[in-house]
């Protein structure tokens, strides 16, 4: 039985559009469902302040859910778009917009719960501080989402990407190598960032009066943990717009996908670390502010130890693009 291109761009559309929204909507459900967990448990301490939790339990879902947005917005895409000037490596990359989009918002969904239950918990501890605690957490949970953000780029990339004047032989291993290298370097940013997030909200609801440093030494954790989902997304510009020589081999295929492999799967590990290194340090922070130098220095050379690992693999996969 024999397809011809449209029968193929359908079958990938709907497949990636499928993949989009699937995987995009388990974080955002994780993350929302934490929120509301820890939001119950709140309002069962301090029952005449059930309002102020509740609306912070719902804005902070609403953050959390964003990332399962971006998923929705490419899967309806894929469902009602039509690519132009189509080929068959279109096809992959309309499978490769899906993945890119509904892995990349996993770790970014299930991250922006923790500083949302966090805040609906220190809230009835502090009341005082609400509004700094929201802050905070709209902060926190807003950072979570960059890296879903960086996987919506490619994404879109991907879906309007015109293949019309590049060999299809081994363009579609590249455009599928940069769904890859977006989507999954983005998991462990996402959730690393978000337990940074978590930690600076209970560190403001145990002591107050440490909030502008448990702040700022937030956002820092949060740049560094964001730092291997920005070599993802760097690999995958490189797949993206690197020009390629027409050739049926299956090796030069195999390194492009490869290298994306190798990119996506190697930033998970240091992005959850780096973000496990940094809650810690936060939550001590704010316990003992006098010696926010000393840890900050300690989490800073941590943080550089667990980062190393991701540019391995960033190294491993300019090998496959450049010299493989």
């Amino acid at each position: 039985m024999s397809y011809n291109i449209d029968t193929w761009l359908k079958l990938a559309a709907y497949t990636g559009g499928g993949l989009a929204i699937g995987l995009g909507s388990i974080g955002a459900a994780i993350g929302e469902g934490h929120t509301a967990a820890q939001a119950n448990q709140a309002i069962s301490r301090r029952p005449d302040l059930s309002g102020e939790v509740f609306k912070s339990m719902l804005v902070g879902q609403a953050i959390a859910e964003s990332a399962a947005i971006f998923a929705l917005v490419v899967s309806l895409v894929l469902l009602f778009t039509t690519p132009a000037n189509a080929t068959f490596a279109t096809v992959w990359a309309l499978l490769a917009a899906g993945l890119s989009i509904g892995l990349g918002a996993i770790g970014s969904g299930v991250g922006a719960g923790f500083p949302a239950a966090e805040a609906c918990k220190g809230m009835v501890h502090q009341p005082s501080v609400s509004k700094r605690l929201t802050t905070n957490m709209l902060i926190g949970s807003a950072v979570c989402q960059t890296p879903s953000i960086f996987a919506l780029v490619i994404a879109f990339i991907l879906l309007y990407t015109d293949t019309t004047s590049s060999p299809v032989w081994p363009t579609w291993a590249a455009l599928f190598g940069a769904g890859l290298s977006a989507g999954l370097s983005a998991i462990g940013a996402g959730f690393g960032s978000g337990l940074v997030a978590g930690a600076s909200c209970e560190g403001i609801a145990r002591q107050p009066r440490s909030a502008g440093t448990v702040t700022n030494s937030m956002l820092l954790g949060q740049a560094i943990t964001q730092t291997t989902a920005i070599y993802g997304l760097l690999i995958a510009f490189i797949l993206l717009f690197k020009p390629y020589q027409a050739s049926e081999a299956i090796a030069p295929a195999m390194a492009l996908i490869g290298a994306g492999l190798c990119m996506g799967l190697g930033a998970i590990g240091p992005g959850i670390g780096e973000g496990v290194t940094a809650q810690s340090a936060i939550k001590w922070i704010a316990r003992n502010p006098t010696e926010v130098g000393v840890i900050t220095r300690s989490m800073l050379v941590g943080m550089a130890v667990a980062e190393s690992t991701g540019i391995y693999s960033m190294v491993i996969a300019l090998i496959l693009l450049f010299v493989v």
